[in-house]
């Protein structure tokens, strides 16, 4: 991925000291700035949580937007209504969290991007110097309010808009504002409808069929193994999941449960395909983990569970369940 930072500016909603500070200059996109820049929007293109999403028509984001890129509004202007917004949001929230928000215009891949990030401040442990009456140096541990998530780690609202085609990606927590859970990136700001995550597609599928199942008397472990292999076998053709079609794949010998899953499917607002991210979510449909009542956990392929000749599931006599696994050569203990 090449990133390019055009523009970047930091302004600062600070609610515990009722200091808010709106910079006038743009942040130097070198050296340790630009390396914690381009990592965090790294992390933020390729989040499987973020929400893709539509302005409504009368976006007043996407009308500061558009004048912003006709050059009727300059970057550092156009960054401050934004801090502004948010911080009018804020001080009505019962969650009043103090955040740092990074606004920049970027270029990933040569596609032109606006980021915005809100971090909202972390308690945090850090080295404070202070000199003693007697003129000696003393080091102390400190708490900050003030911490930044690391390079590890993710920002904790986001929300990334396609200059080219006003498409929107969005990462944003709920607050309570004036009594409503409200989530202030999508619906206060920028003023636009969300689609479901591919994240939470997988789960919603998952979810889905496990209830299916279990409402009919069938196995859930291998309804579940029968969800992660259609979705494998669809990441294979292309890059997104349409759950509509899913059930007739994954229930394909009962008309009633496809039906079934469907009208689940739609009622979770699953009504249109999810564009995913094919590597993250192959590696997460490709095992499947179980967990026994008797404490013993097994992580086996995907592509293994039905396959008798390494994996058997057999039922006792009594009720109980035996797990076979066969043709093993060596274990390794870890």
């Amino acid at each position: 991925m090449n990133i390019v930072i055009n523009h970047a500016i930091l302004h600062i909603l600070d609610f515990n000291s009722g200091v808010t500070v709106y910079s006038d200059e743009e942040l130097a996109p070198e050296d340790s700035i630009q390396t914690f820049l381009t990592k965090h929007i790294e992390k933020a293109w390729g989040n499987q949580s973020a929400k893709p999403g539509t302005f409504y028509d009368d976006s007043m984001f996407k009308q500061h937007l558009a004048k912003y890129q006709a050059g009727e509004l300059d970057f550092v202007a156009f960054s401050k209504e934004i801090g502004k917004t948010l911080e009018q949001a804020f001080t009505h929230a019962e969650e009043m969290a103090s955040a740092d928000i990074i606004v920049a215009d970027v270029r990933i891949d040569d596609a032109p991007q606006l980021v915005i990030f809100k971090s909202n401040c972390h308690m945090g442990y850090t080295h404070q110097v202070t000199r003693t009456e007697n003129g000696e140096i003393r080091n102390e541990i400190i708490n900050h309010y003030s911490i930044m998530p690391s390079l590890t780690q993710a920002m904790d609202e986001f929300a990334l808009v396609d200059l080219q085609t006003s498409g929107v990606t969005v990462r944003a927590k709920k607050y309570t504002i004036d009594g409503n859970s409200i989530y202030v990136l999508p619906e206060i700001l920028l003023e636009c409808s969300l689609a479901p995550s591919p994240q939470e597609a997988v789960m919603g599928l998952e979810k889905t069929v496990r209830k299916v199942a279990e409402a009919y008397g069938q196995d859930e472990v291998a309804a579940t193994n029968a969800a992660k292999q259609y979705v494998a076998t669809q990441l294979e053709q292309e890059d997104e999941l349409d759950l509509q079609q899913a059930g007739a794949a994954i229930f394909k010998d009962s008309p009633a449960m496809q039906a079934d899953f469907k009208d689940a499917v739609t009622d979770a607002g699953f009504t249109a395909p999810v564009q995913v991210d094919r590597e993250a979510t192959l590696k997460k449909v490709c095992k499947h983990k179980l967990r026994t009542d008797t404490g013993i956990e097994l992580t086996i392929p995907t592509d293994y569970f039905d396959n008798t000749e390494f994996v058997e599931f057999n039922n006792n006599e009594d009720g109980t369940l035996s797990i076979t696994l066969k043709h093993i050569s060596n274990i390794v203990n870890r």
